[in-house]
């Protein structure tokens, strides 16, 4: 079992990676596509009561991690899309603390999990059809005051994945 203070980042924190190989964004991109079935797994029979316990002390419900997946999932398929369309974009970040307070995150997981199955069948076919030259385009960050390169945002959703399928794996662990 993973500590408290492990599972803030139960697979390590994103580290960008020194290099970038056609093999590696394959890999990224598998992750993508495969998300929406573990999750799906991952959530499978959990009672509310345990969709409502926080993965570690003031951390975020499972229940809202199945929420937040999807949102900002959802940005990023707007992001690469804006920076695939415009030079260098100036994204706008958000408030996912915020997000998930809203009514949608104490609702049923479904319409997120439906959500997330829809936007990665997308997401998938957008990065799939990246060319080198794509790879390399970047989009800005005002908080973070970074250009990043669409490679790297597809390691780091990859990453993004299985940090918080992670929370719900490691959390449903205890349940047992």
């Amino acid at each position: 079992m993973l500590t408290d203070e492990q599972m803030r980042y139960p697979i390590g924190k994103f580290e960008a990676p020194q290099a970038y190989t056609p093999q590696l964004i394959k890999e990224w991109i598998d992750v993508l596509r495969n998300l929406p079935a573990q999750m799906r797994t991952a959530t499978a029979g959990l009672t509310d009561a345990q969709l409502d316990t926080p993965y570690r002390k003031e951390g975020w419900t499972l229940r809202q991690v199945v929420h937040h997946v999807p949102d900002s999932h959802l940005n990023c398929l707007l992001r690469v899309k804006w920076t695939l369309t415009e030079d260098n974009p100036t994204i706008k970040p958000y408030n996912e603390a915020a997000f998930a307070q809203l009514p949608d995150y104490s609702a049923s997981i479904e319409p997120s999990l439906a959500l997330l199955e829809s936007l990665h069948a997308k997401l998938v076919i957008v990065l799939e059809a990246l060319t080198e030259a794509d790879l390399e385009l970047t989009y800005y960050h005002p908080e973070s005051k970074k250009a990043s390169p669409l490679k790297q945002v597809i390691a780091m959703y990859a990453w993004h994945s299985r940090h918080h399928l992670a929370h719900i794996t490691e959390t449903v662990k205890k349940f047992a």
